[in-house]
């Protein structure tokens, strides 16, 4: 079988060297030439590539609108299986069916990365333990979802998870993009100046992840946006409850909201 990795950051990096890991052979293509350059030099891609109607497998790497635009402006192989890697997955499906192709498209999105980017950064060992989504649709073709369950496997992922395209949006809302955006949120309070000496594990925890890179993470956030907003506005009304307990003075009101996110947490920690 004959892969592609296009767009070579952190995670098509890392996708790359995961599936040489697994002895298949990788070219790479990337929008700009220094990070192809350095795949090459480095063995995380055996060649670059040129003409992609030449591969069974493409997986596009890059950005949601980049990776229309990739997908739109270049010819694949007859029944070729080209699957995104993208955080948002409404936006691609619509993207692409709104004509026929003659590959077979798929949404994935590996669930792992690093606060770090950039190709120099890739792993094979990245996804290790991971889950990976696949977006099993109404147009989806079960053989390329298949395909892709099976290579998933092979490159470390230990959980495999088919949902809709619908279903991941609304779940990486929340799971993802909310947490970004209140730990982002949560850095800008005046009392983080001078606050070296009294942070713990919590304070790491919730700004491990506030350095967001506003070209990327914008971007996933305006393409989820309803899904996301609803998420904002469920969490400032959890906070307004804790916030109504305290302003009042009510202890048991207060033991009462806690007491109910615990018991949130325990039911759904898994």
């Amino acid at each position: 079988m004959k892969i592609c990795v296009a767009g070579l950051g952190i995670i098509g990096g890392s996708l790359a060297l995961a599936l040489k890991r697994a002895e298949y052979s990788v070219a790479g293509w990337n929008r700009s030439q220094k990070p192809l350059e350095y795949a090459l030099n480095n063995n995380i891609i055996d060649e670059a590539a040129a003409d992609f109607k030449k591969f069974d497998l493409v997986f596009v790497a890059l950005p949601p609108k980049a990776a229309v635009k990739f997908i739109n402006e270049n010819e694949f192989k007859d029944g070729a299986v080209v699957a995104d890697i993208c955080g948002v997955k409404g936006y691609l499906e619509k993207e692409i069916y709104k004509k026929p192709r003659n590959f077979r498209y798929v949404g994935t999105h590996p669930m792992a990365g690093k606060e770090v980017s950039g190709i120099e950064n890739a792993c094979a060992n990245l996804f290790d333990g991971a889950s990976m989504i696949i977006i099993n649709g109404e147009k989806s073709d079960i053989y390329a979802v298949q395909l892709l369950a099976e290579l998933s496997a092979e490159m470390g992922f230990k959980k495999i998870i088919e949902c809709s395209a619908e279903e991941h949006d609304g779940k990486i809302a929340y799971t993802s993009q909310l947490a970004h955006v209140v730990s982002n949120a949560y850095v800008k309070n005046k009392e983080i100046e001078g606050c070296l000496g009294f942070t713990g594990g919590s304070f790491q925890d919730m700004t491990r992840i506030a350095g967001v890179d506003e070209n990327v993470w914008a971007e996933l956030y305006l393409l989820n946006g309803e899904k996301l907003s609803t998420q904002i506005g469920s969490l400032v009304s959890s906070l307004n409850e804790i916030k109504t307990a305290l302003d009042g003075g009510d202890e048991e009101e207060l033991k009462r909201v806690l007491k109910s996110g615990r018991e949130t947490f325990e039911k759904n920690k898994g």
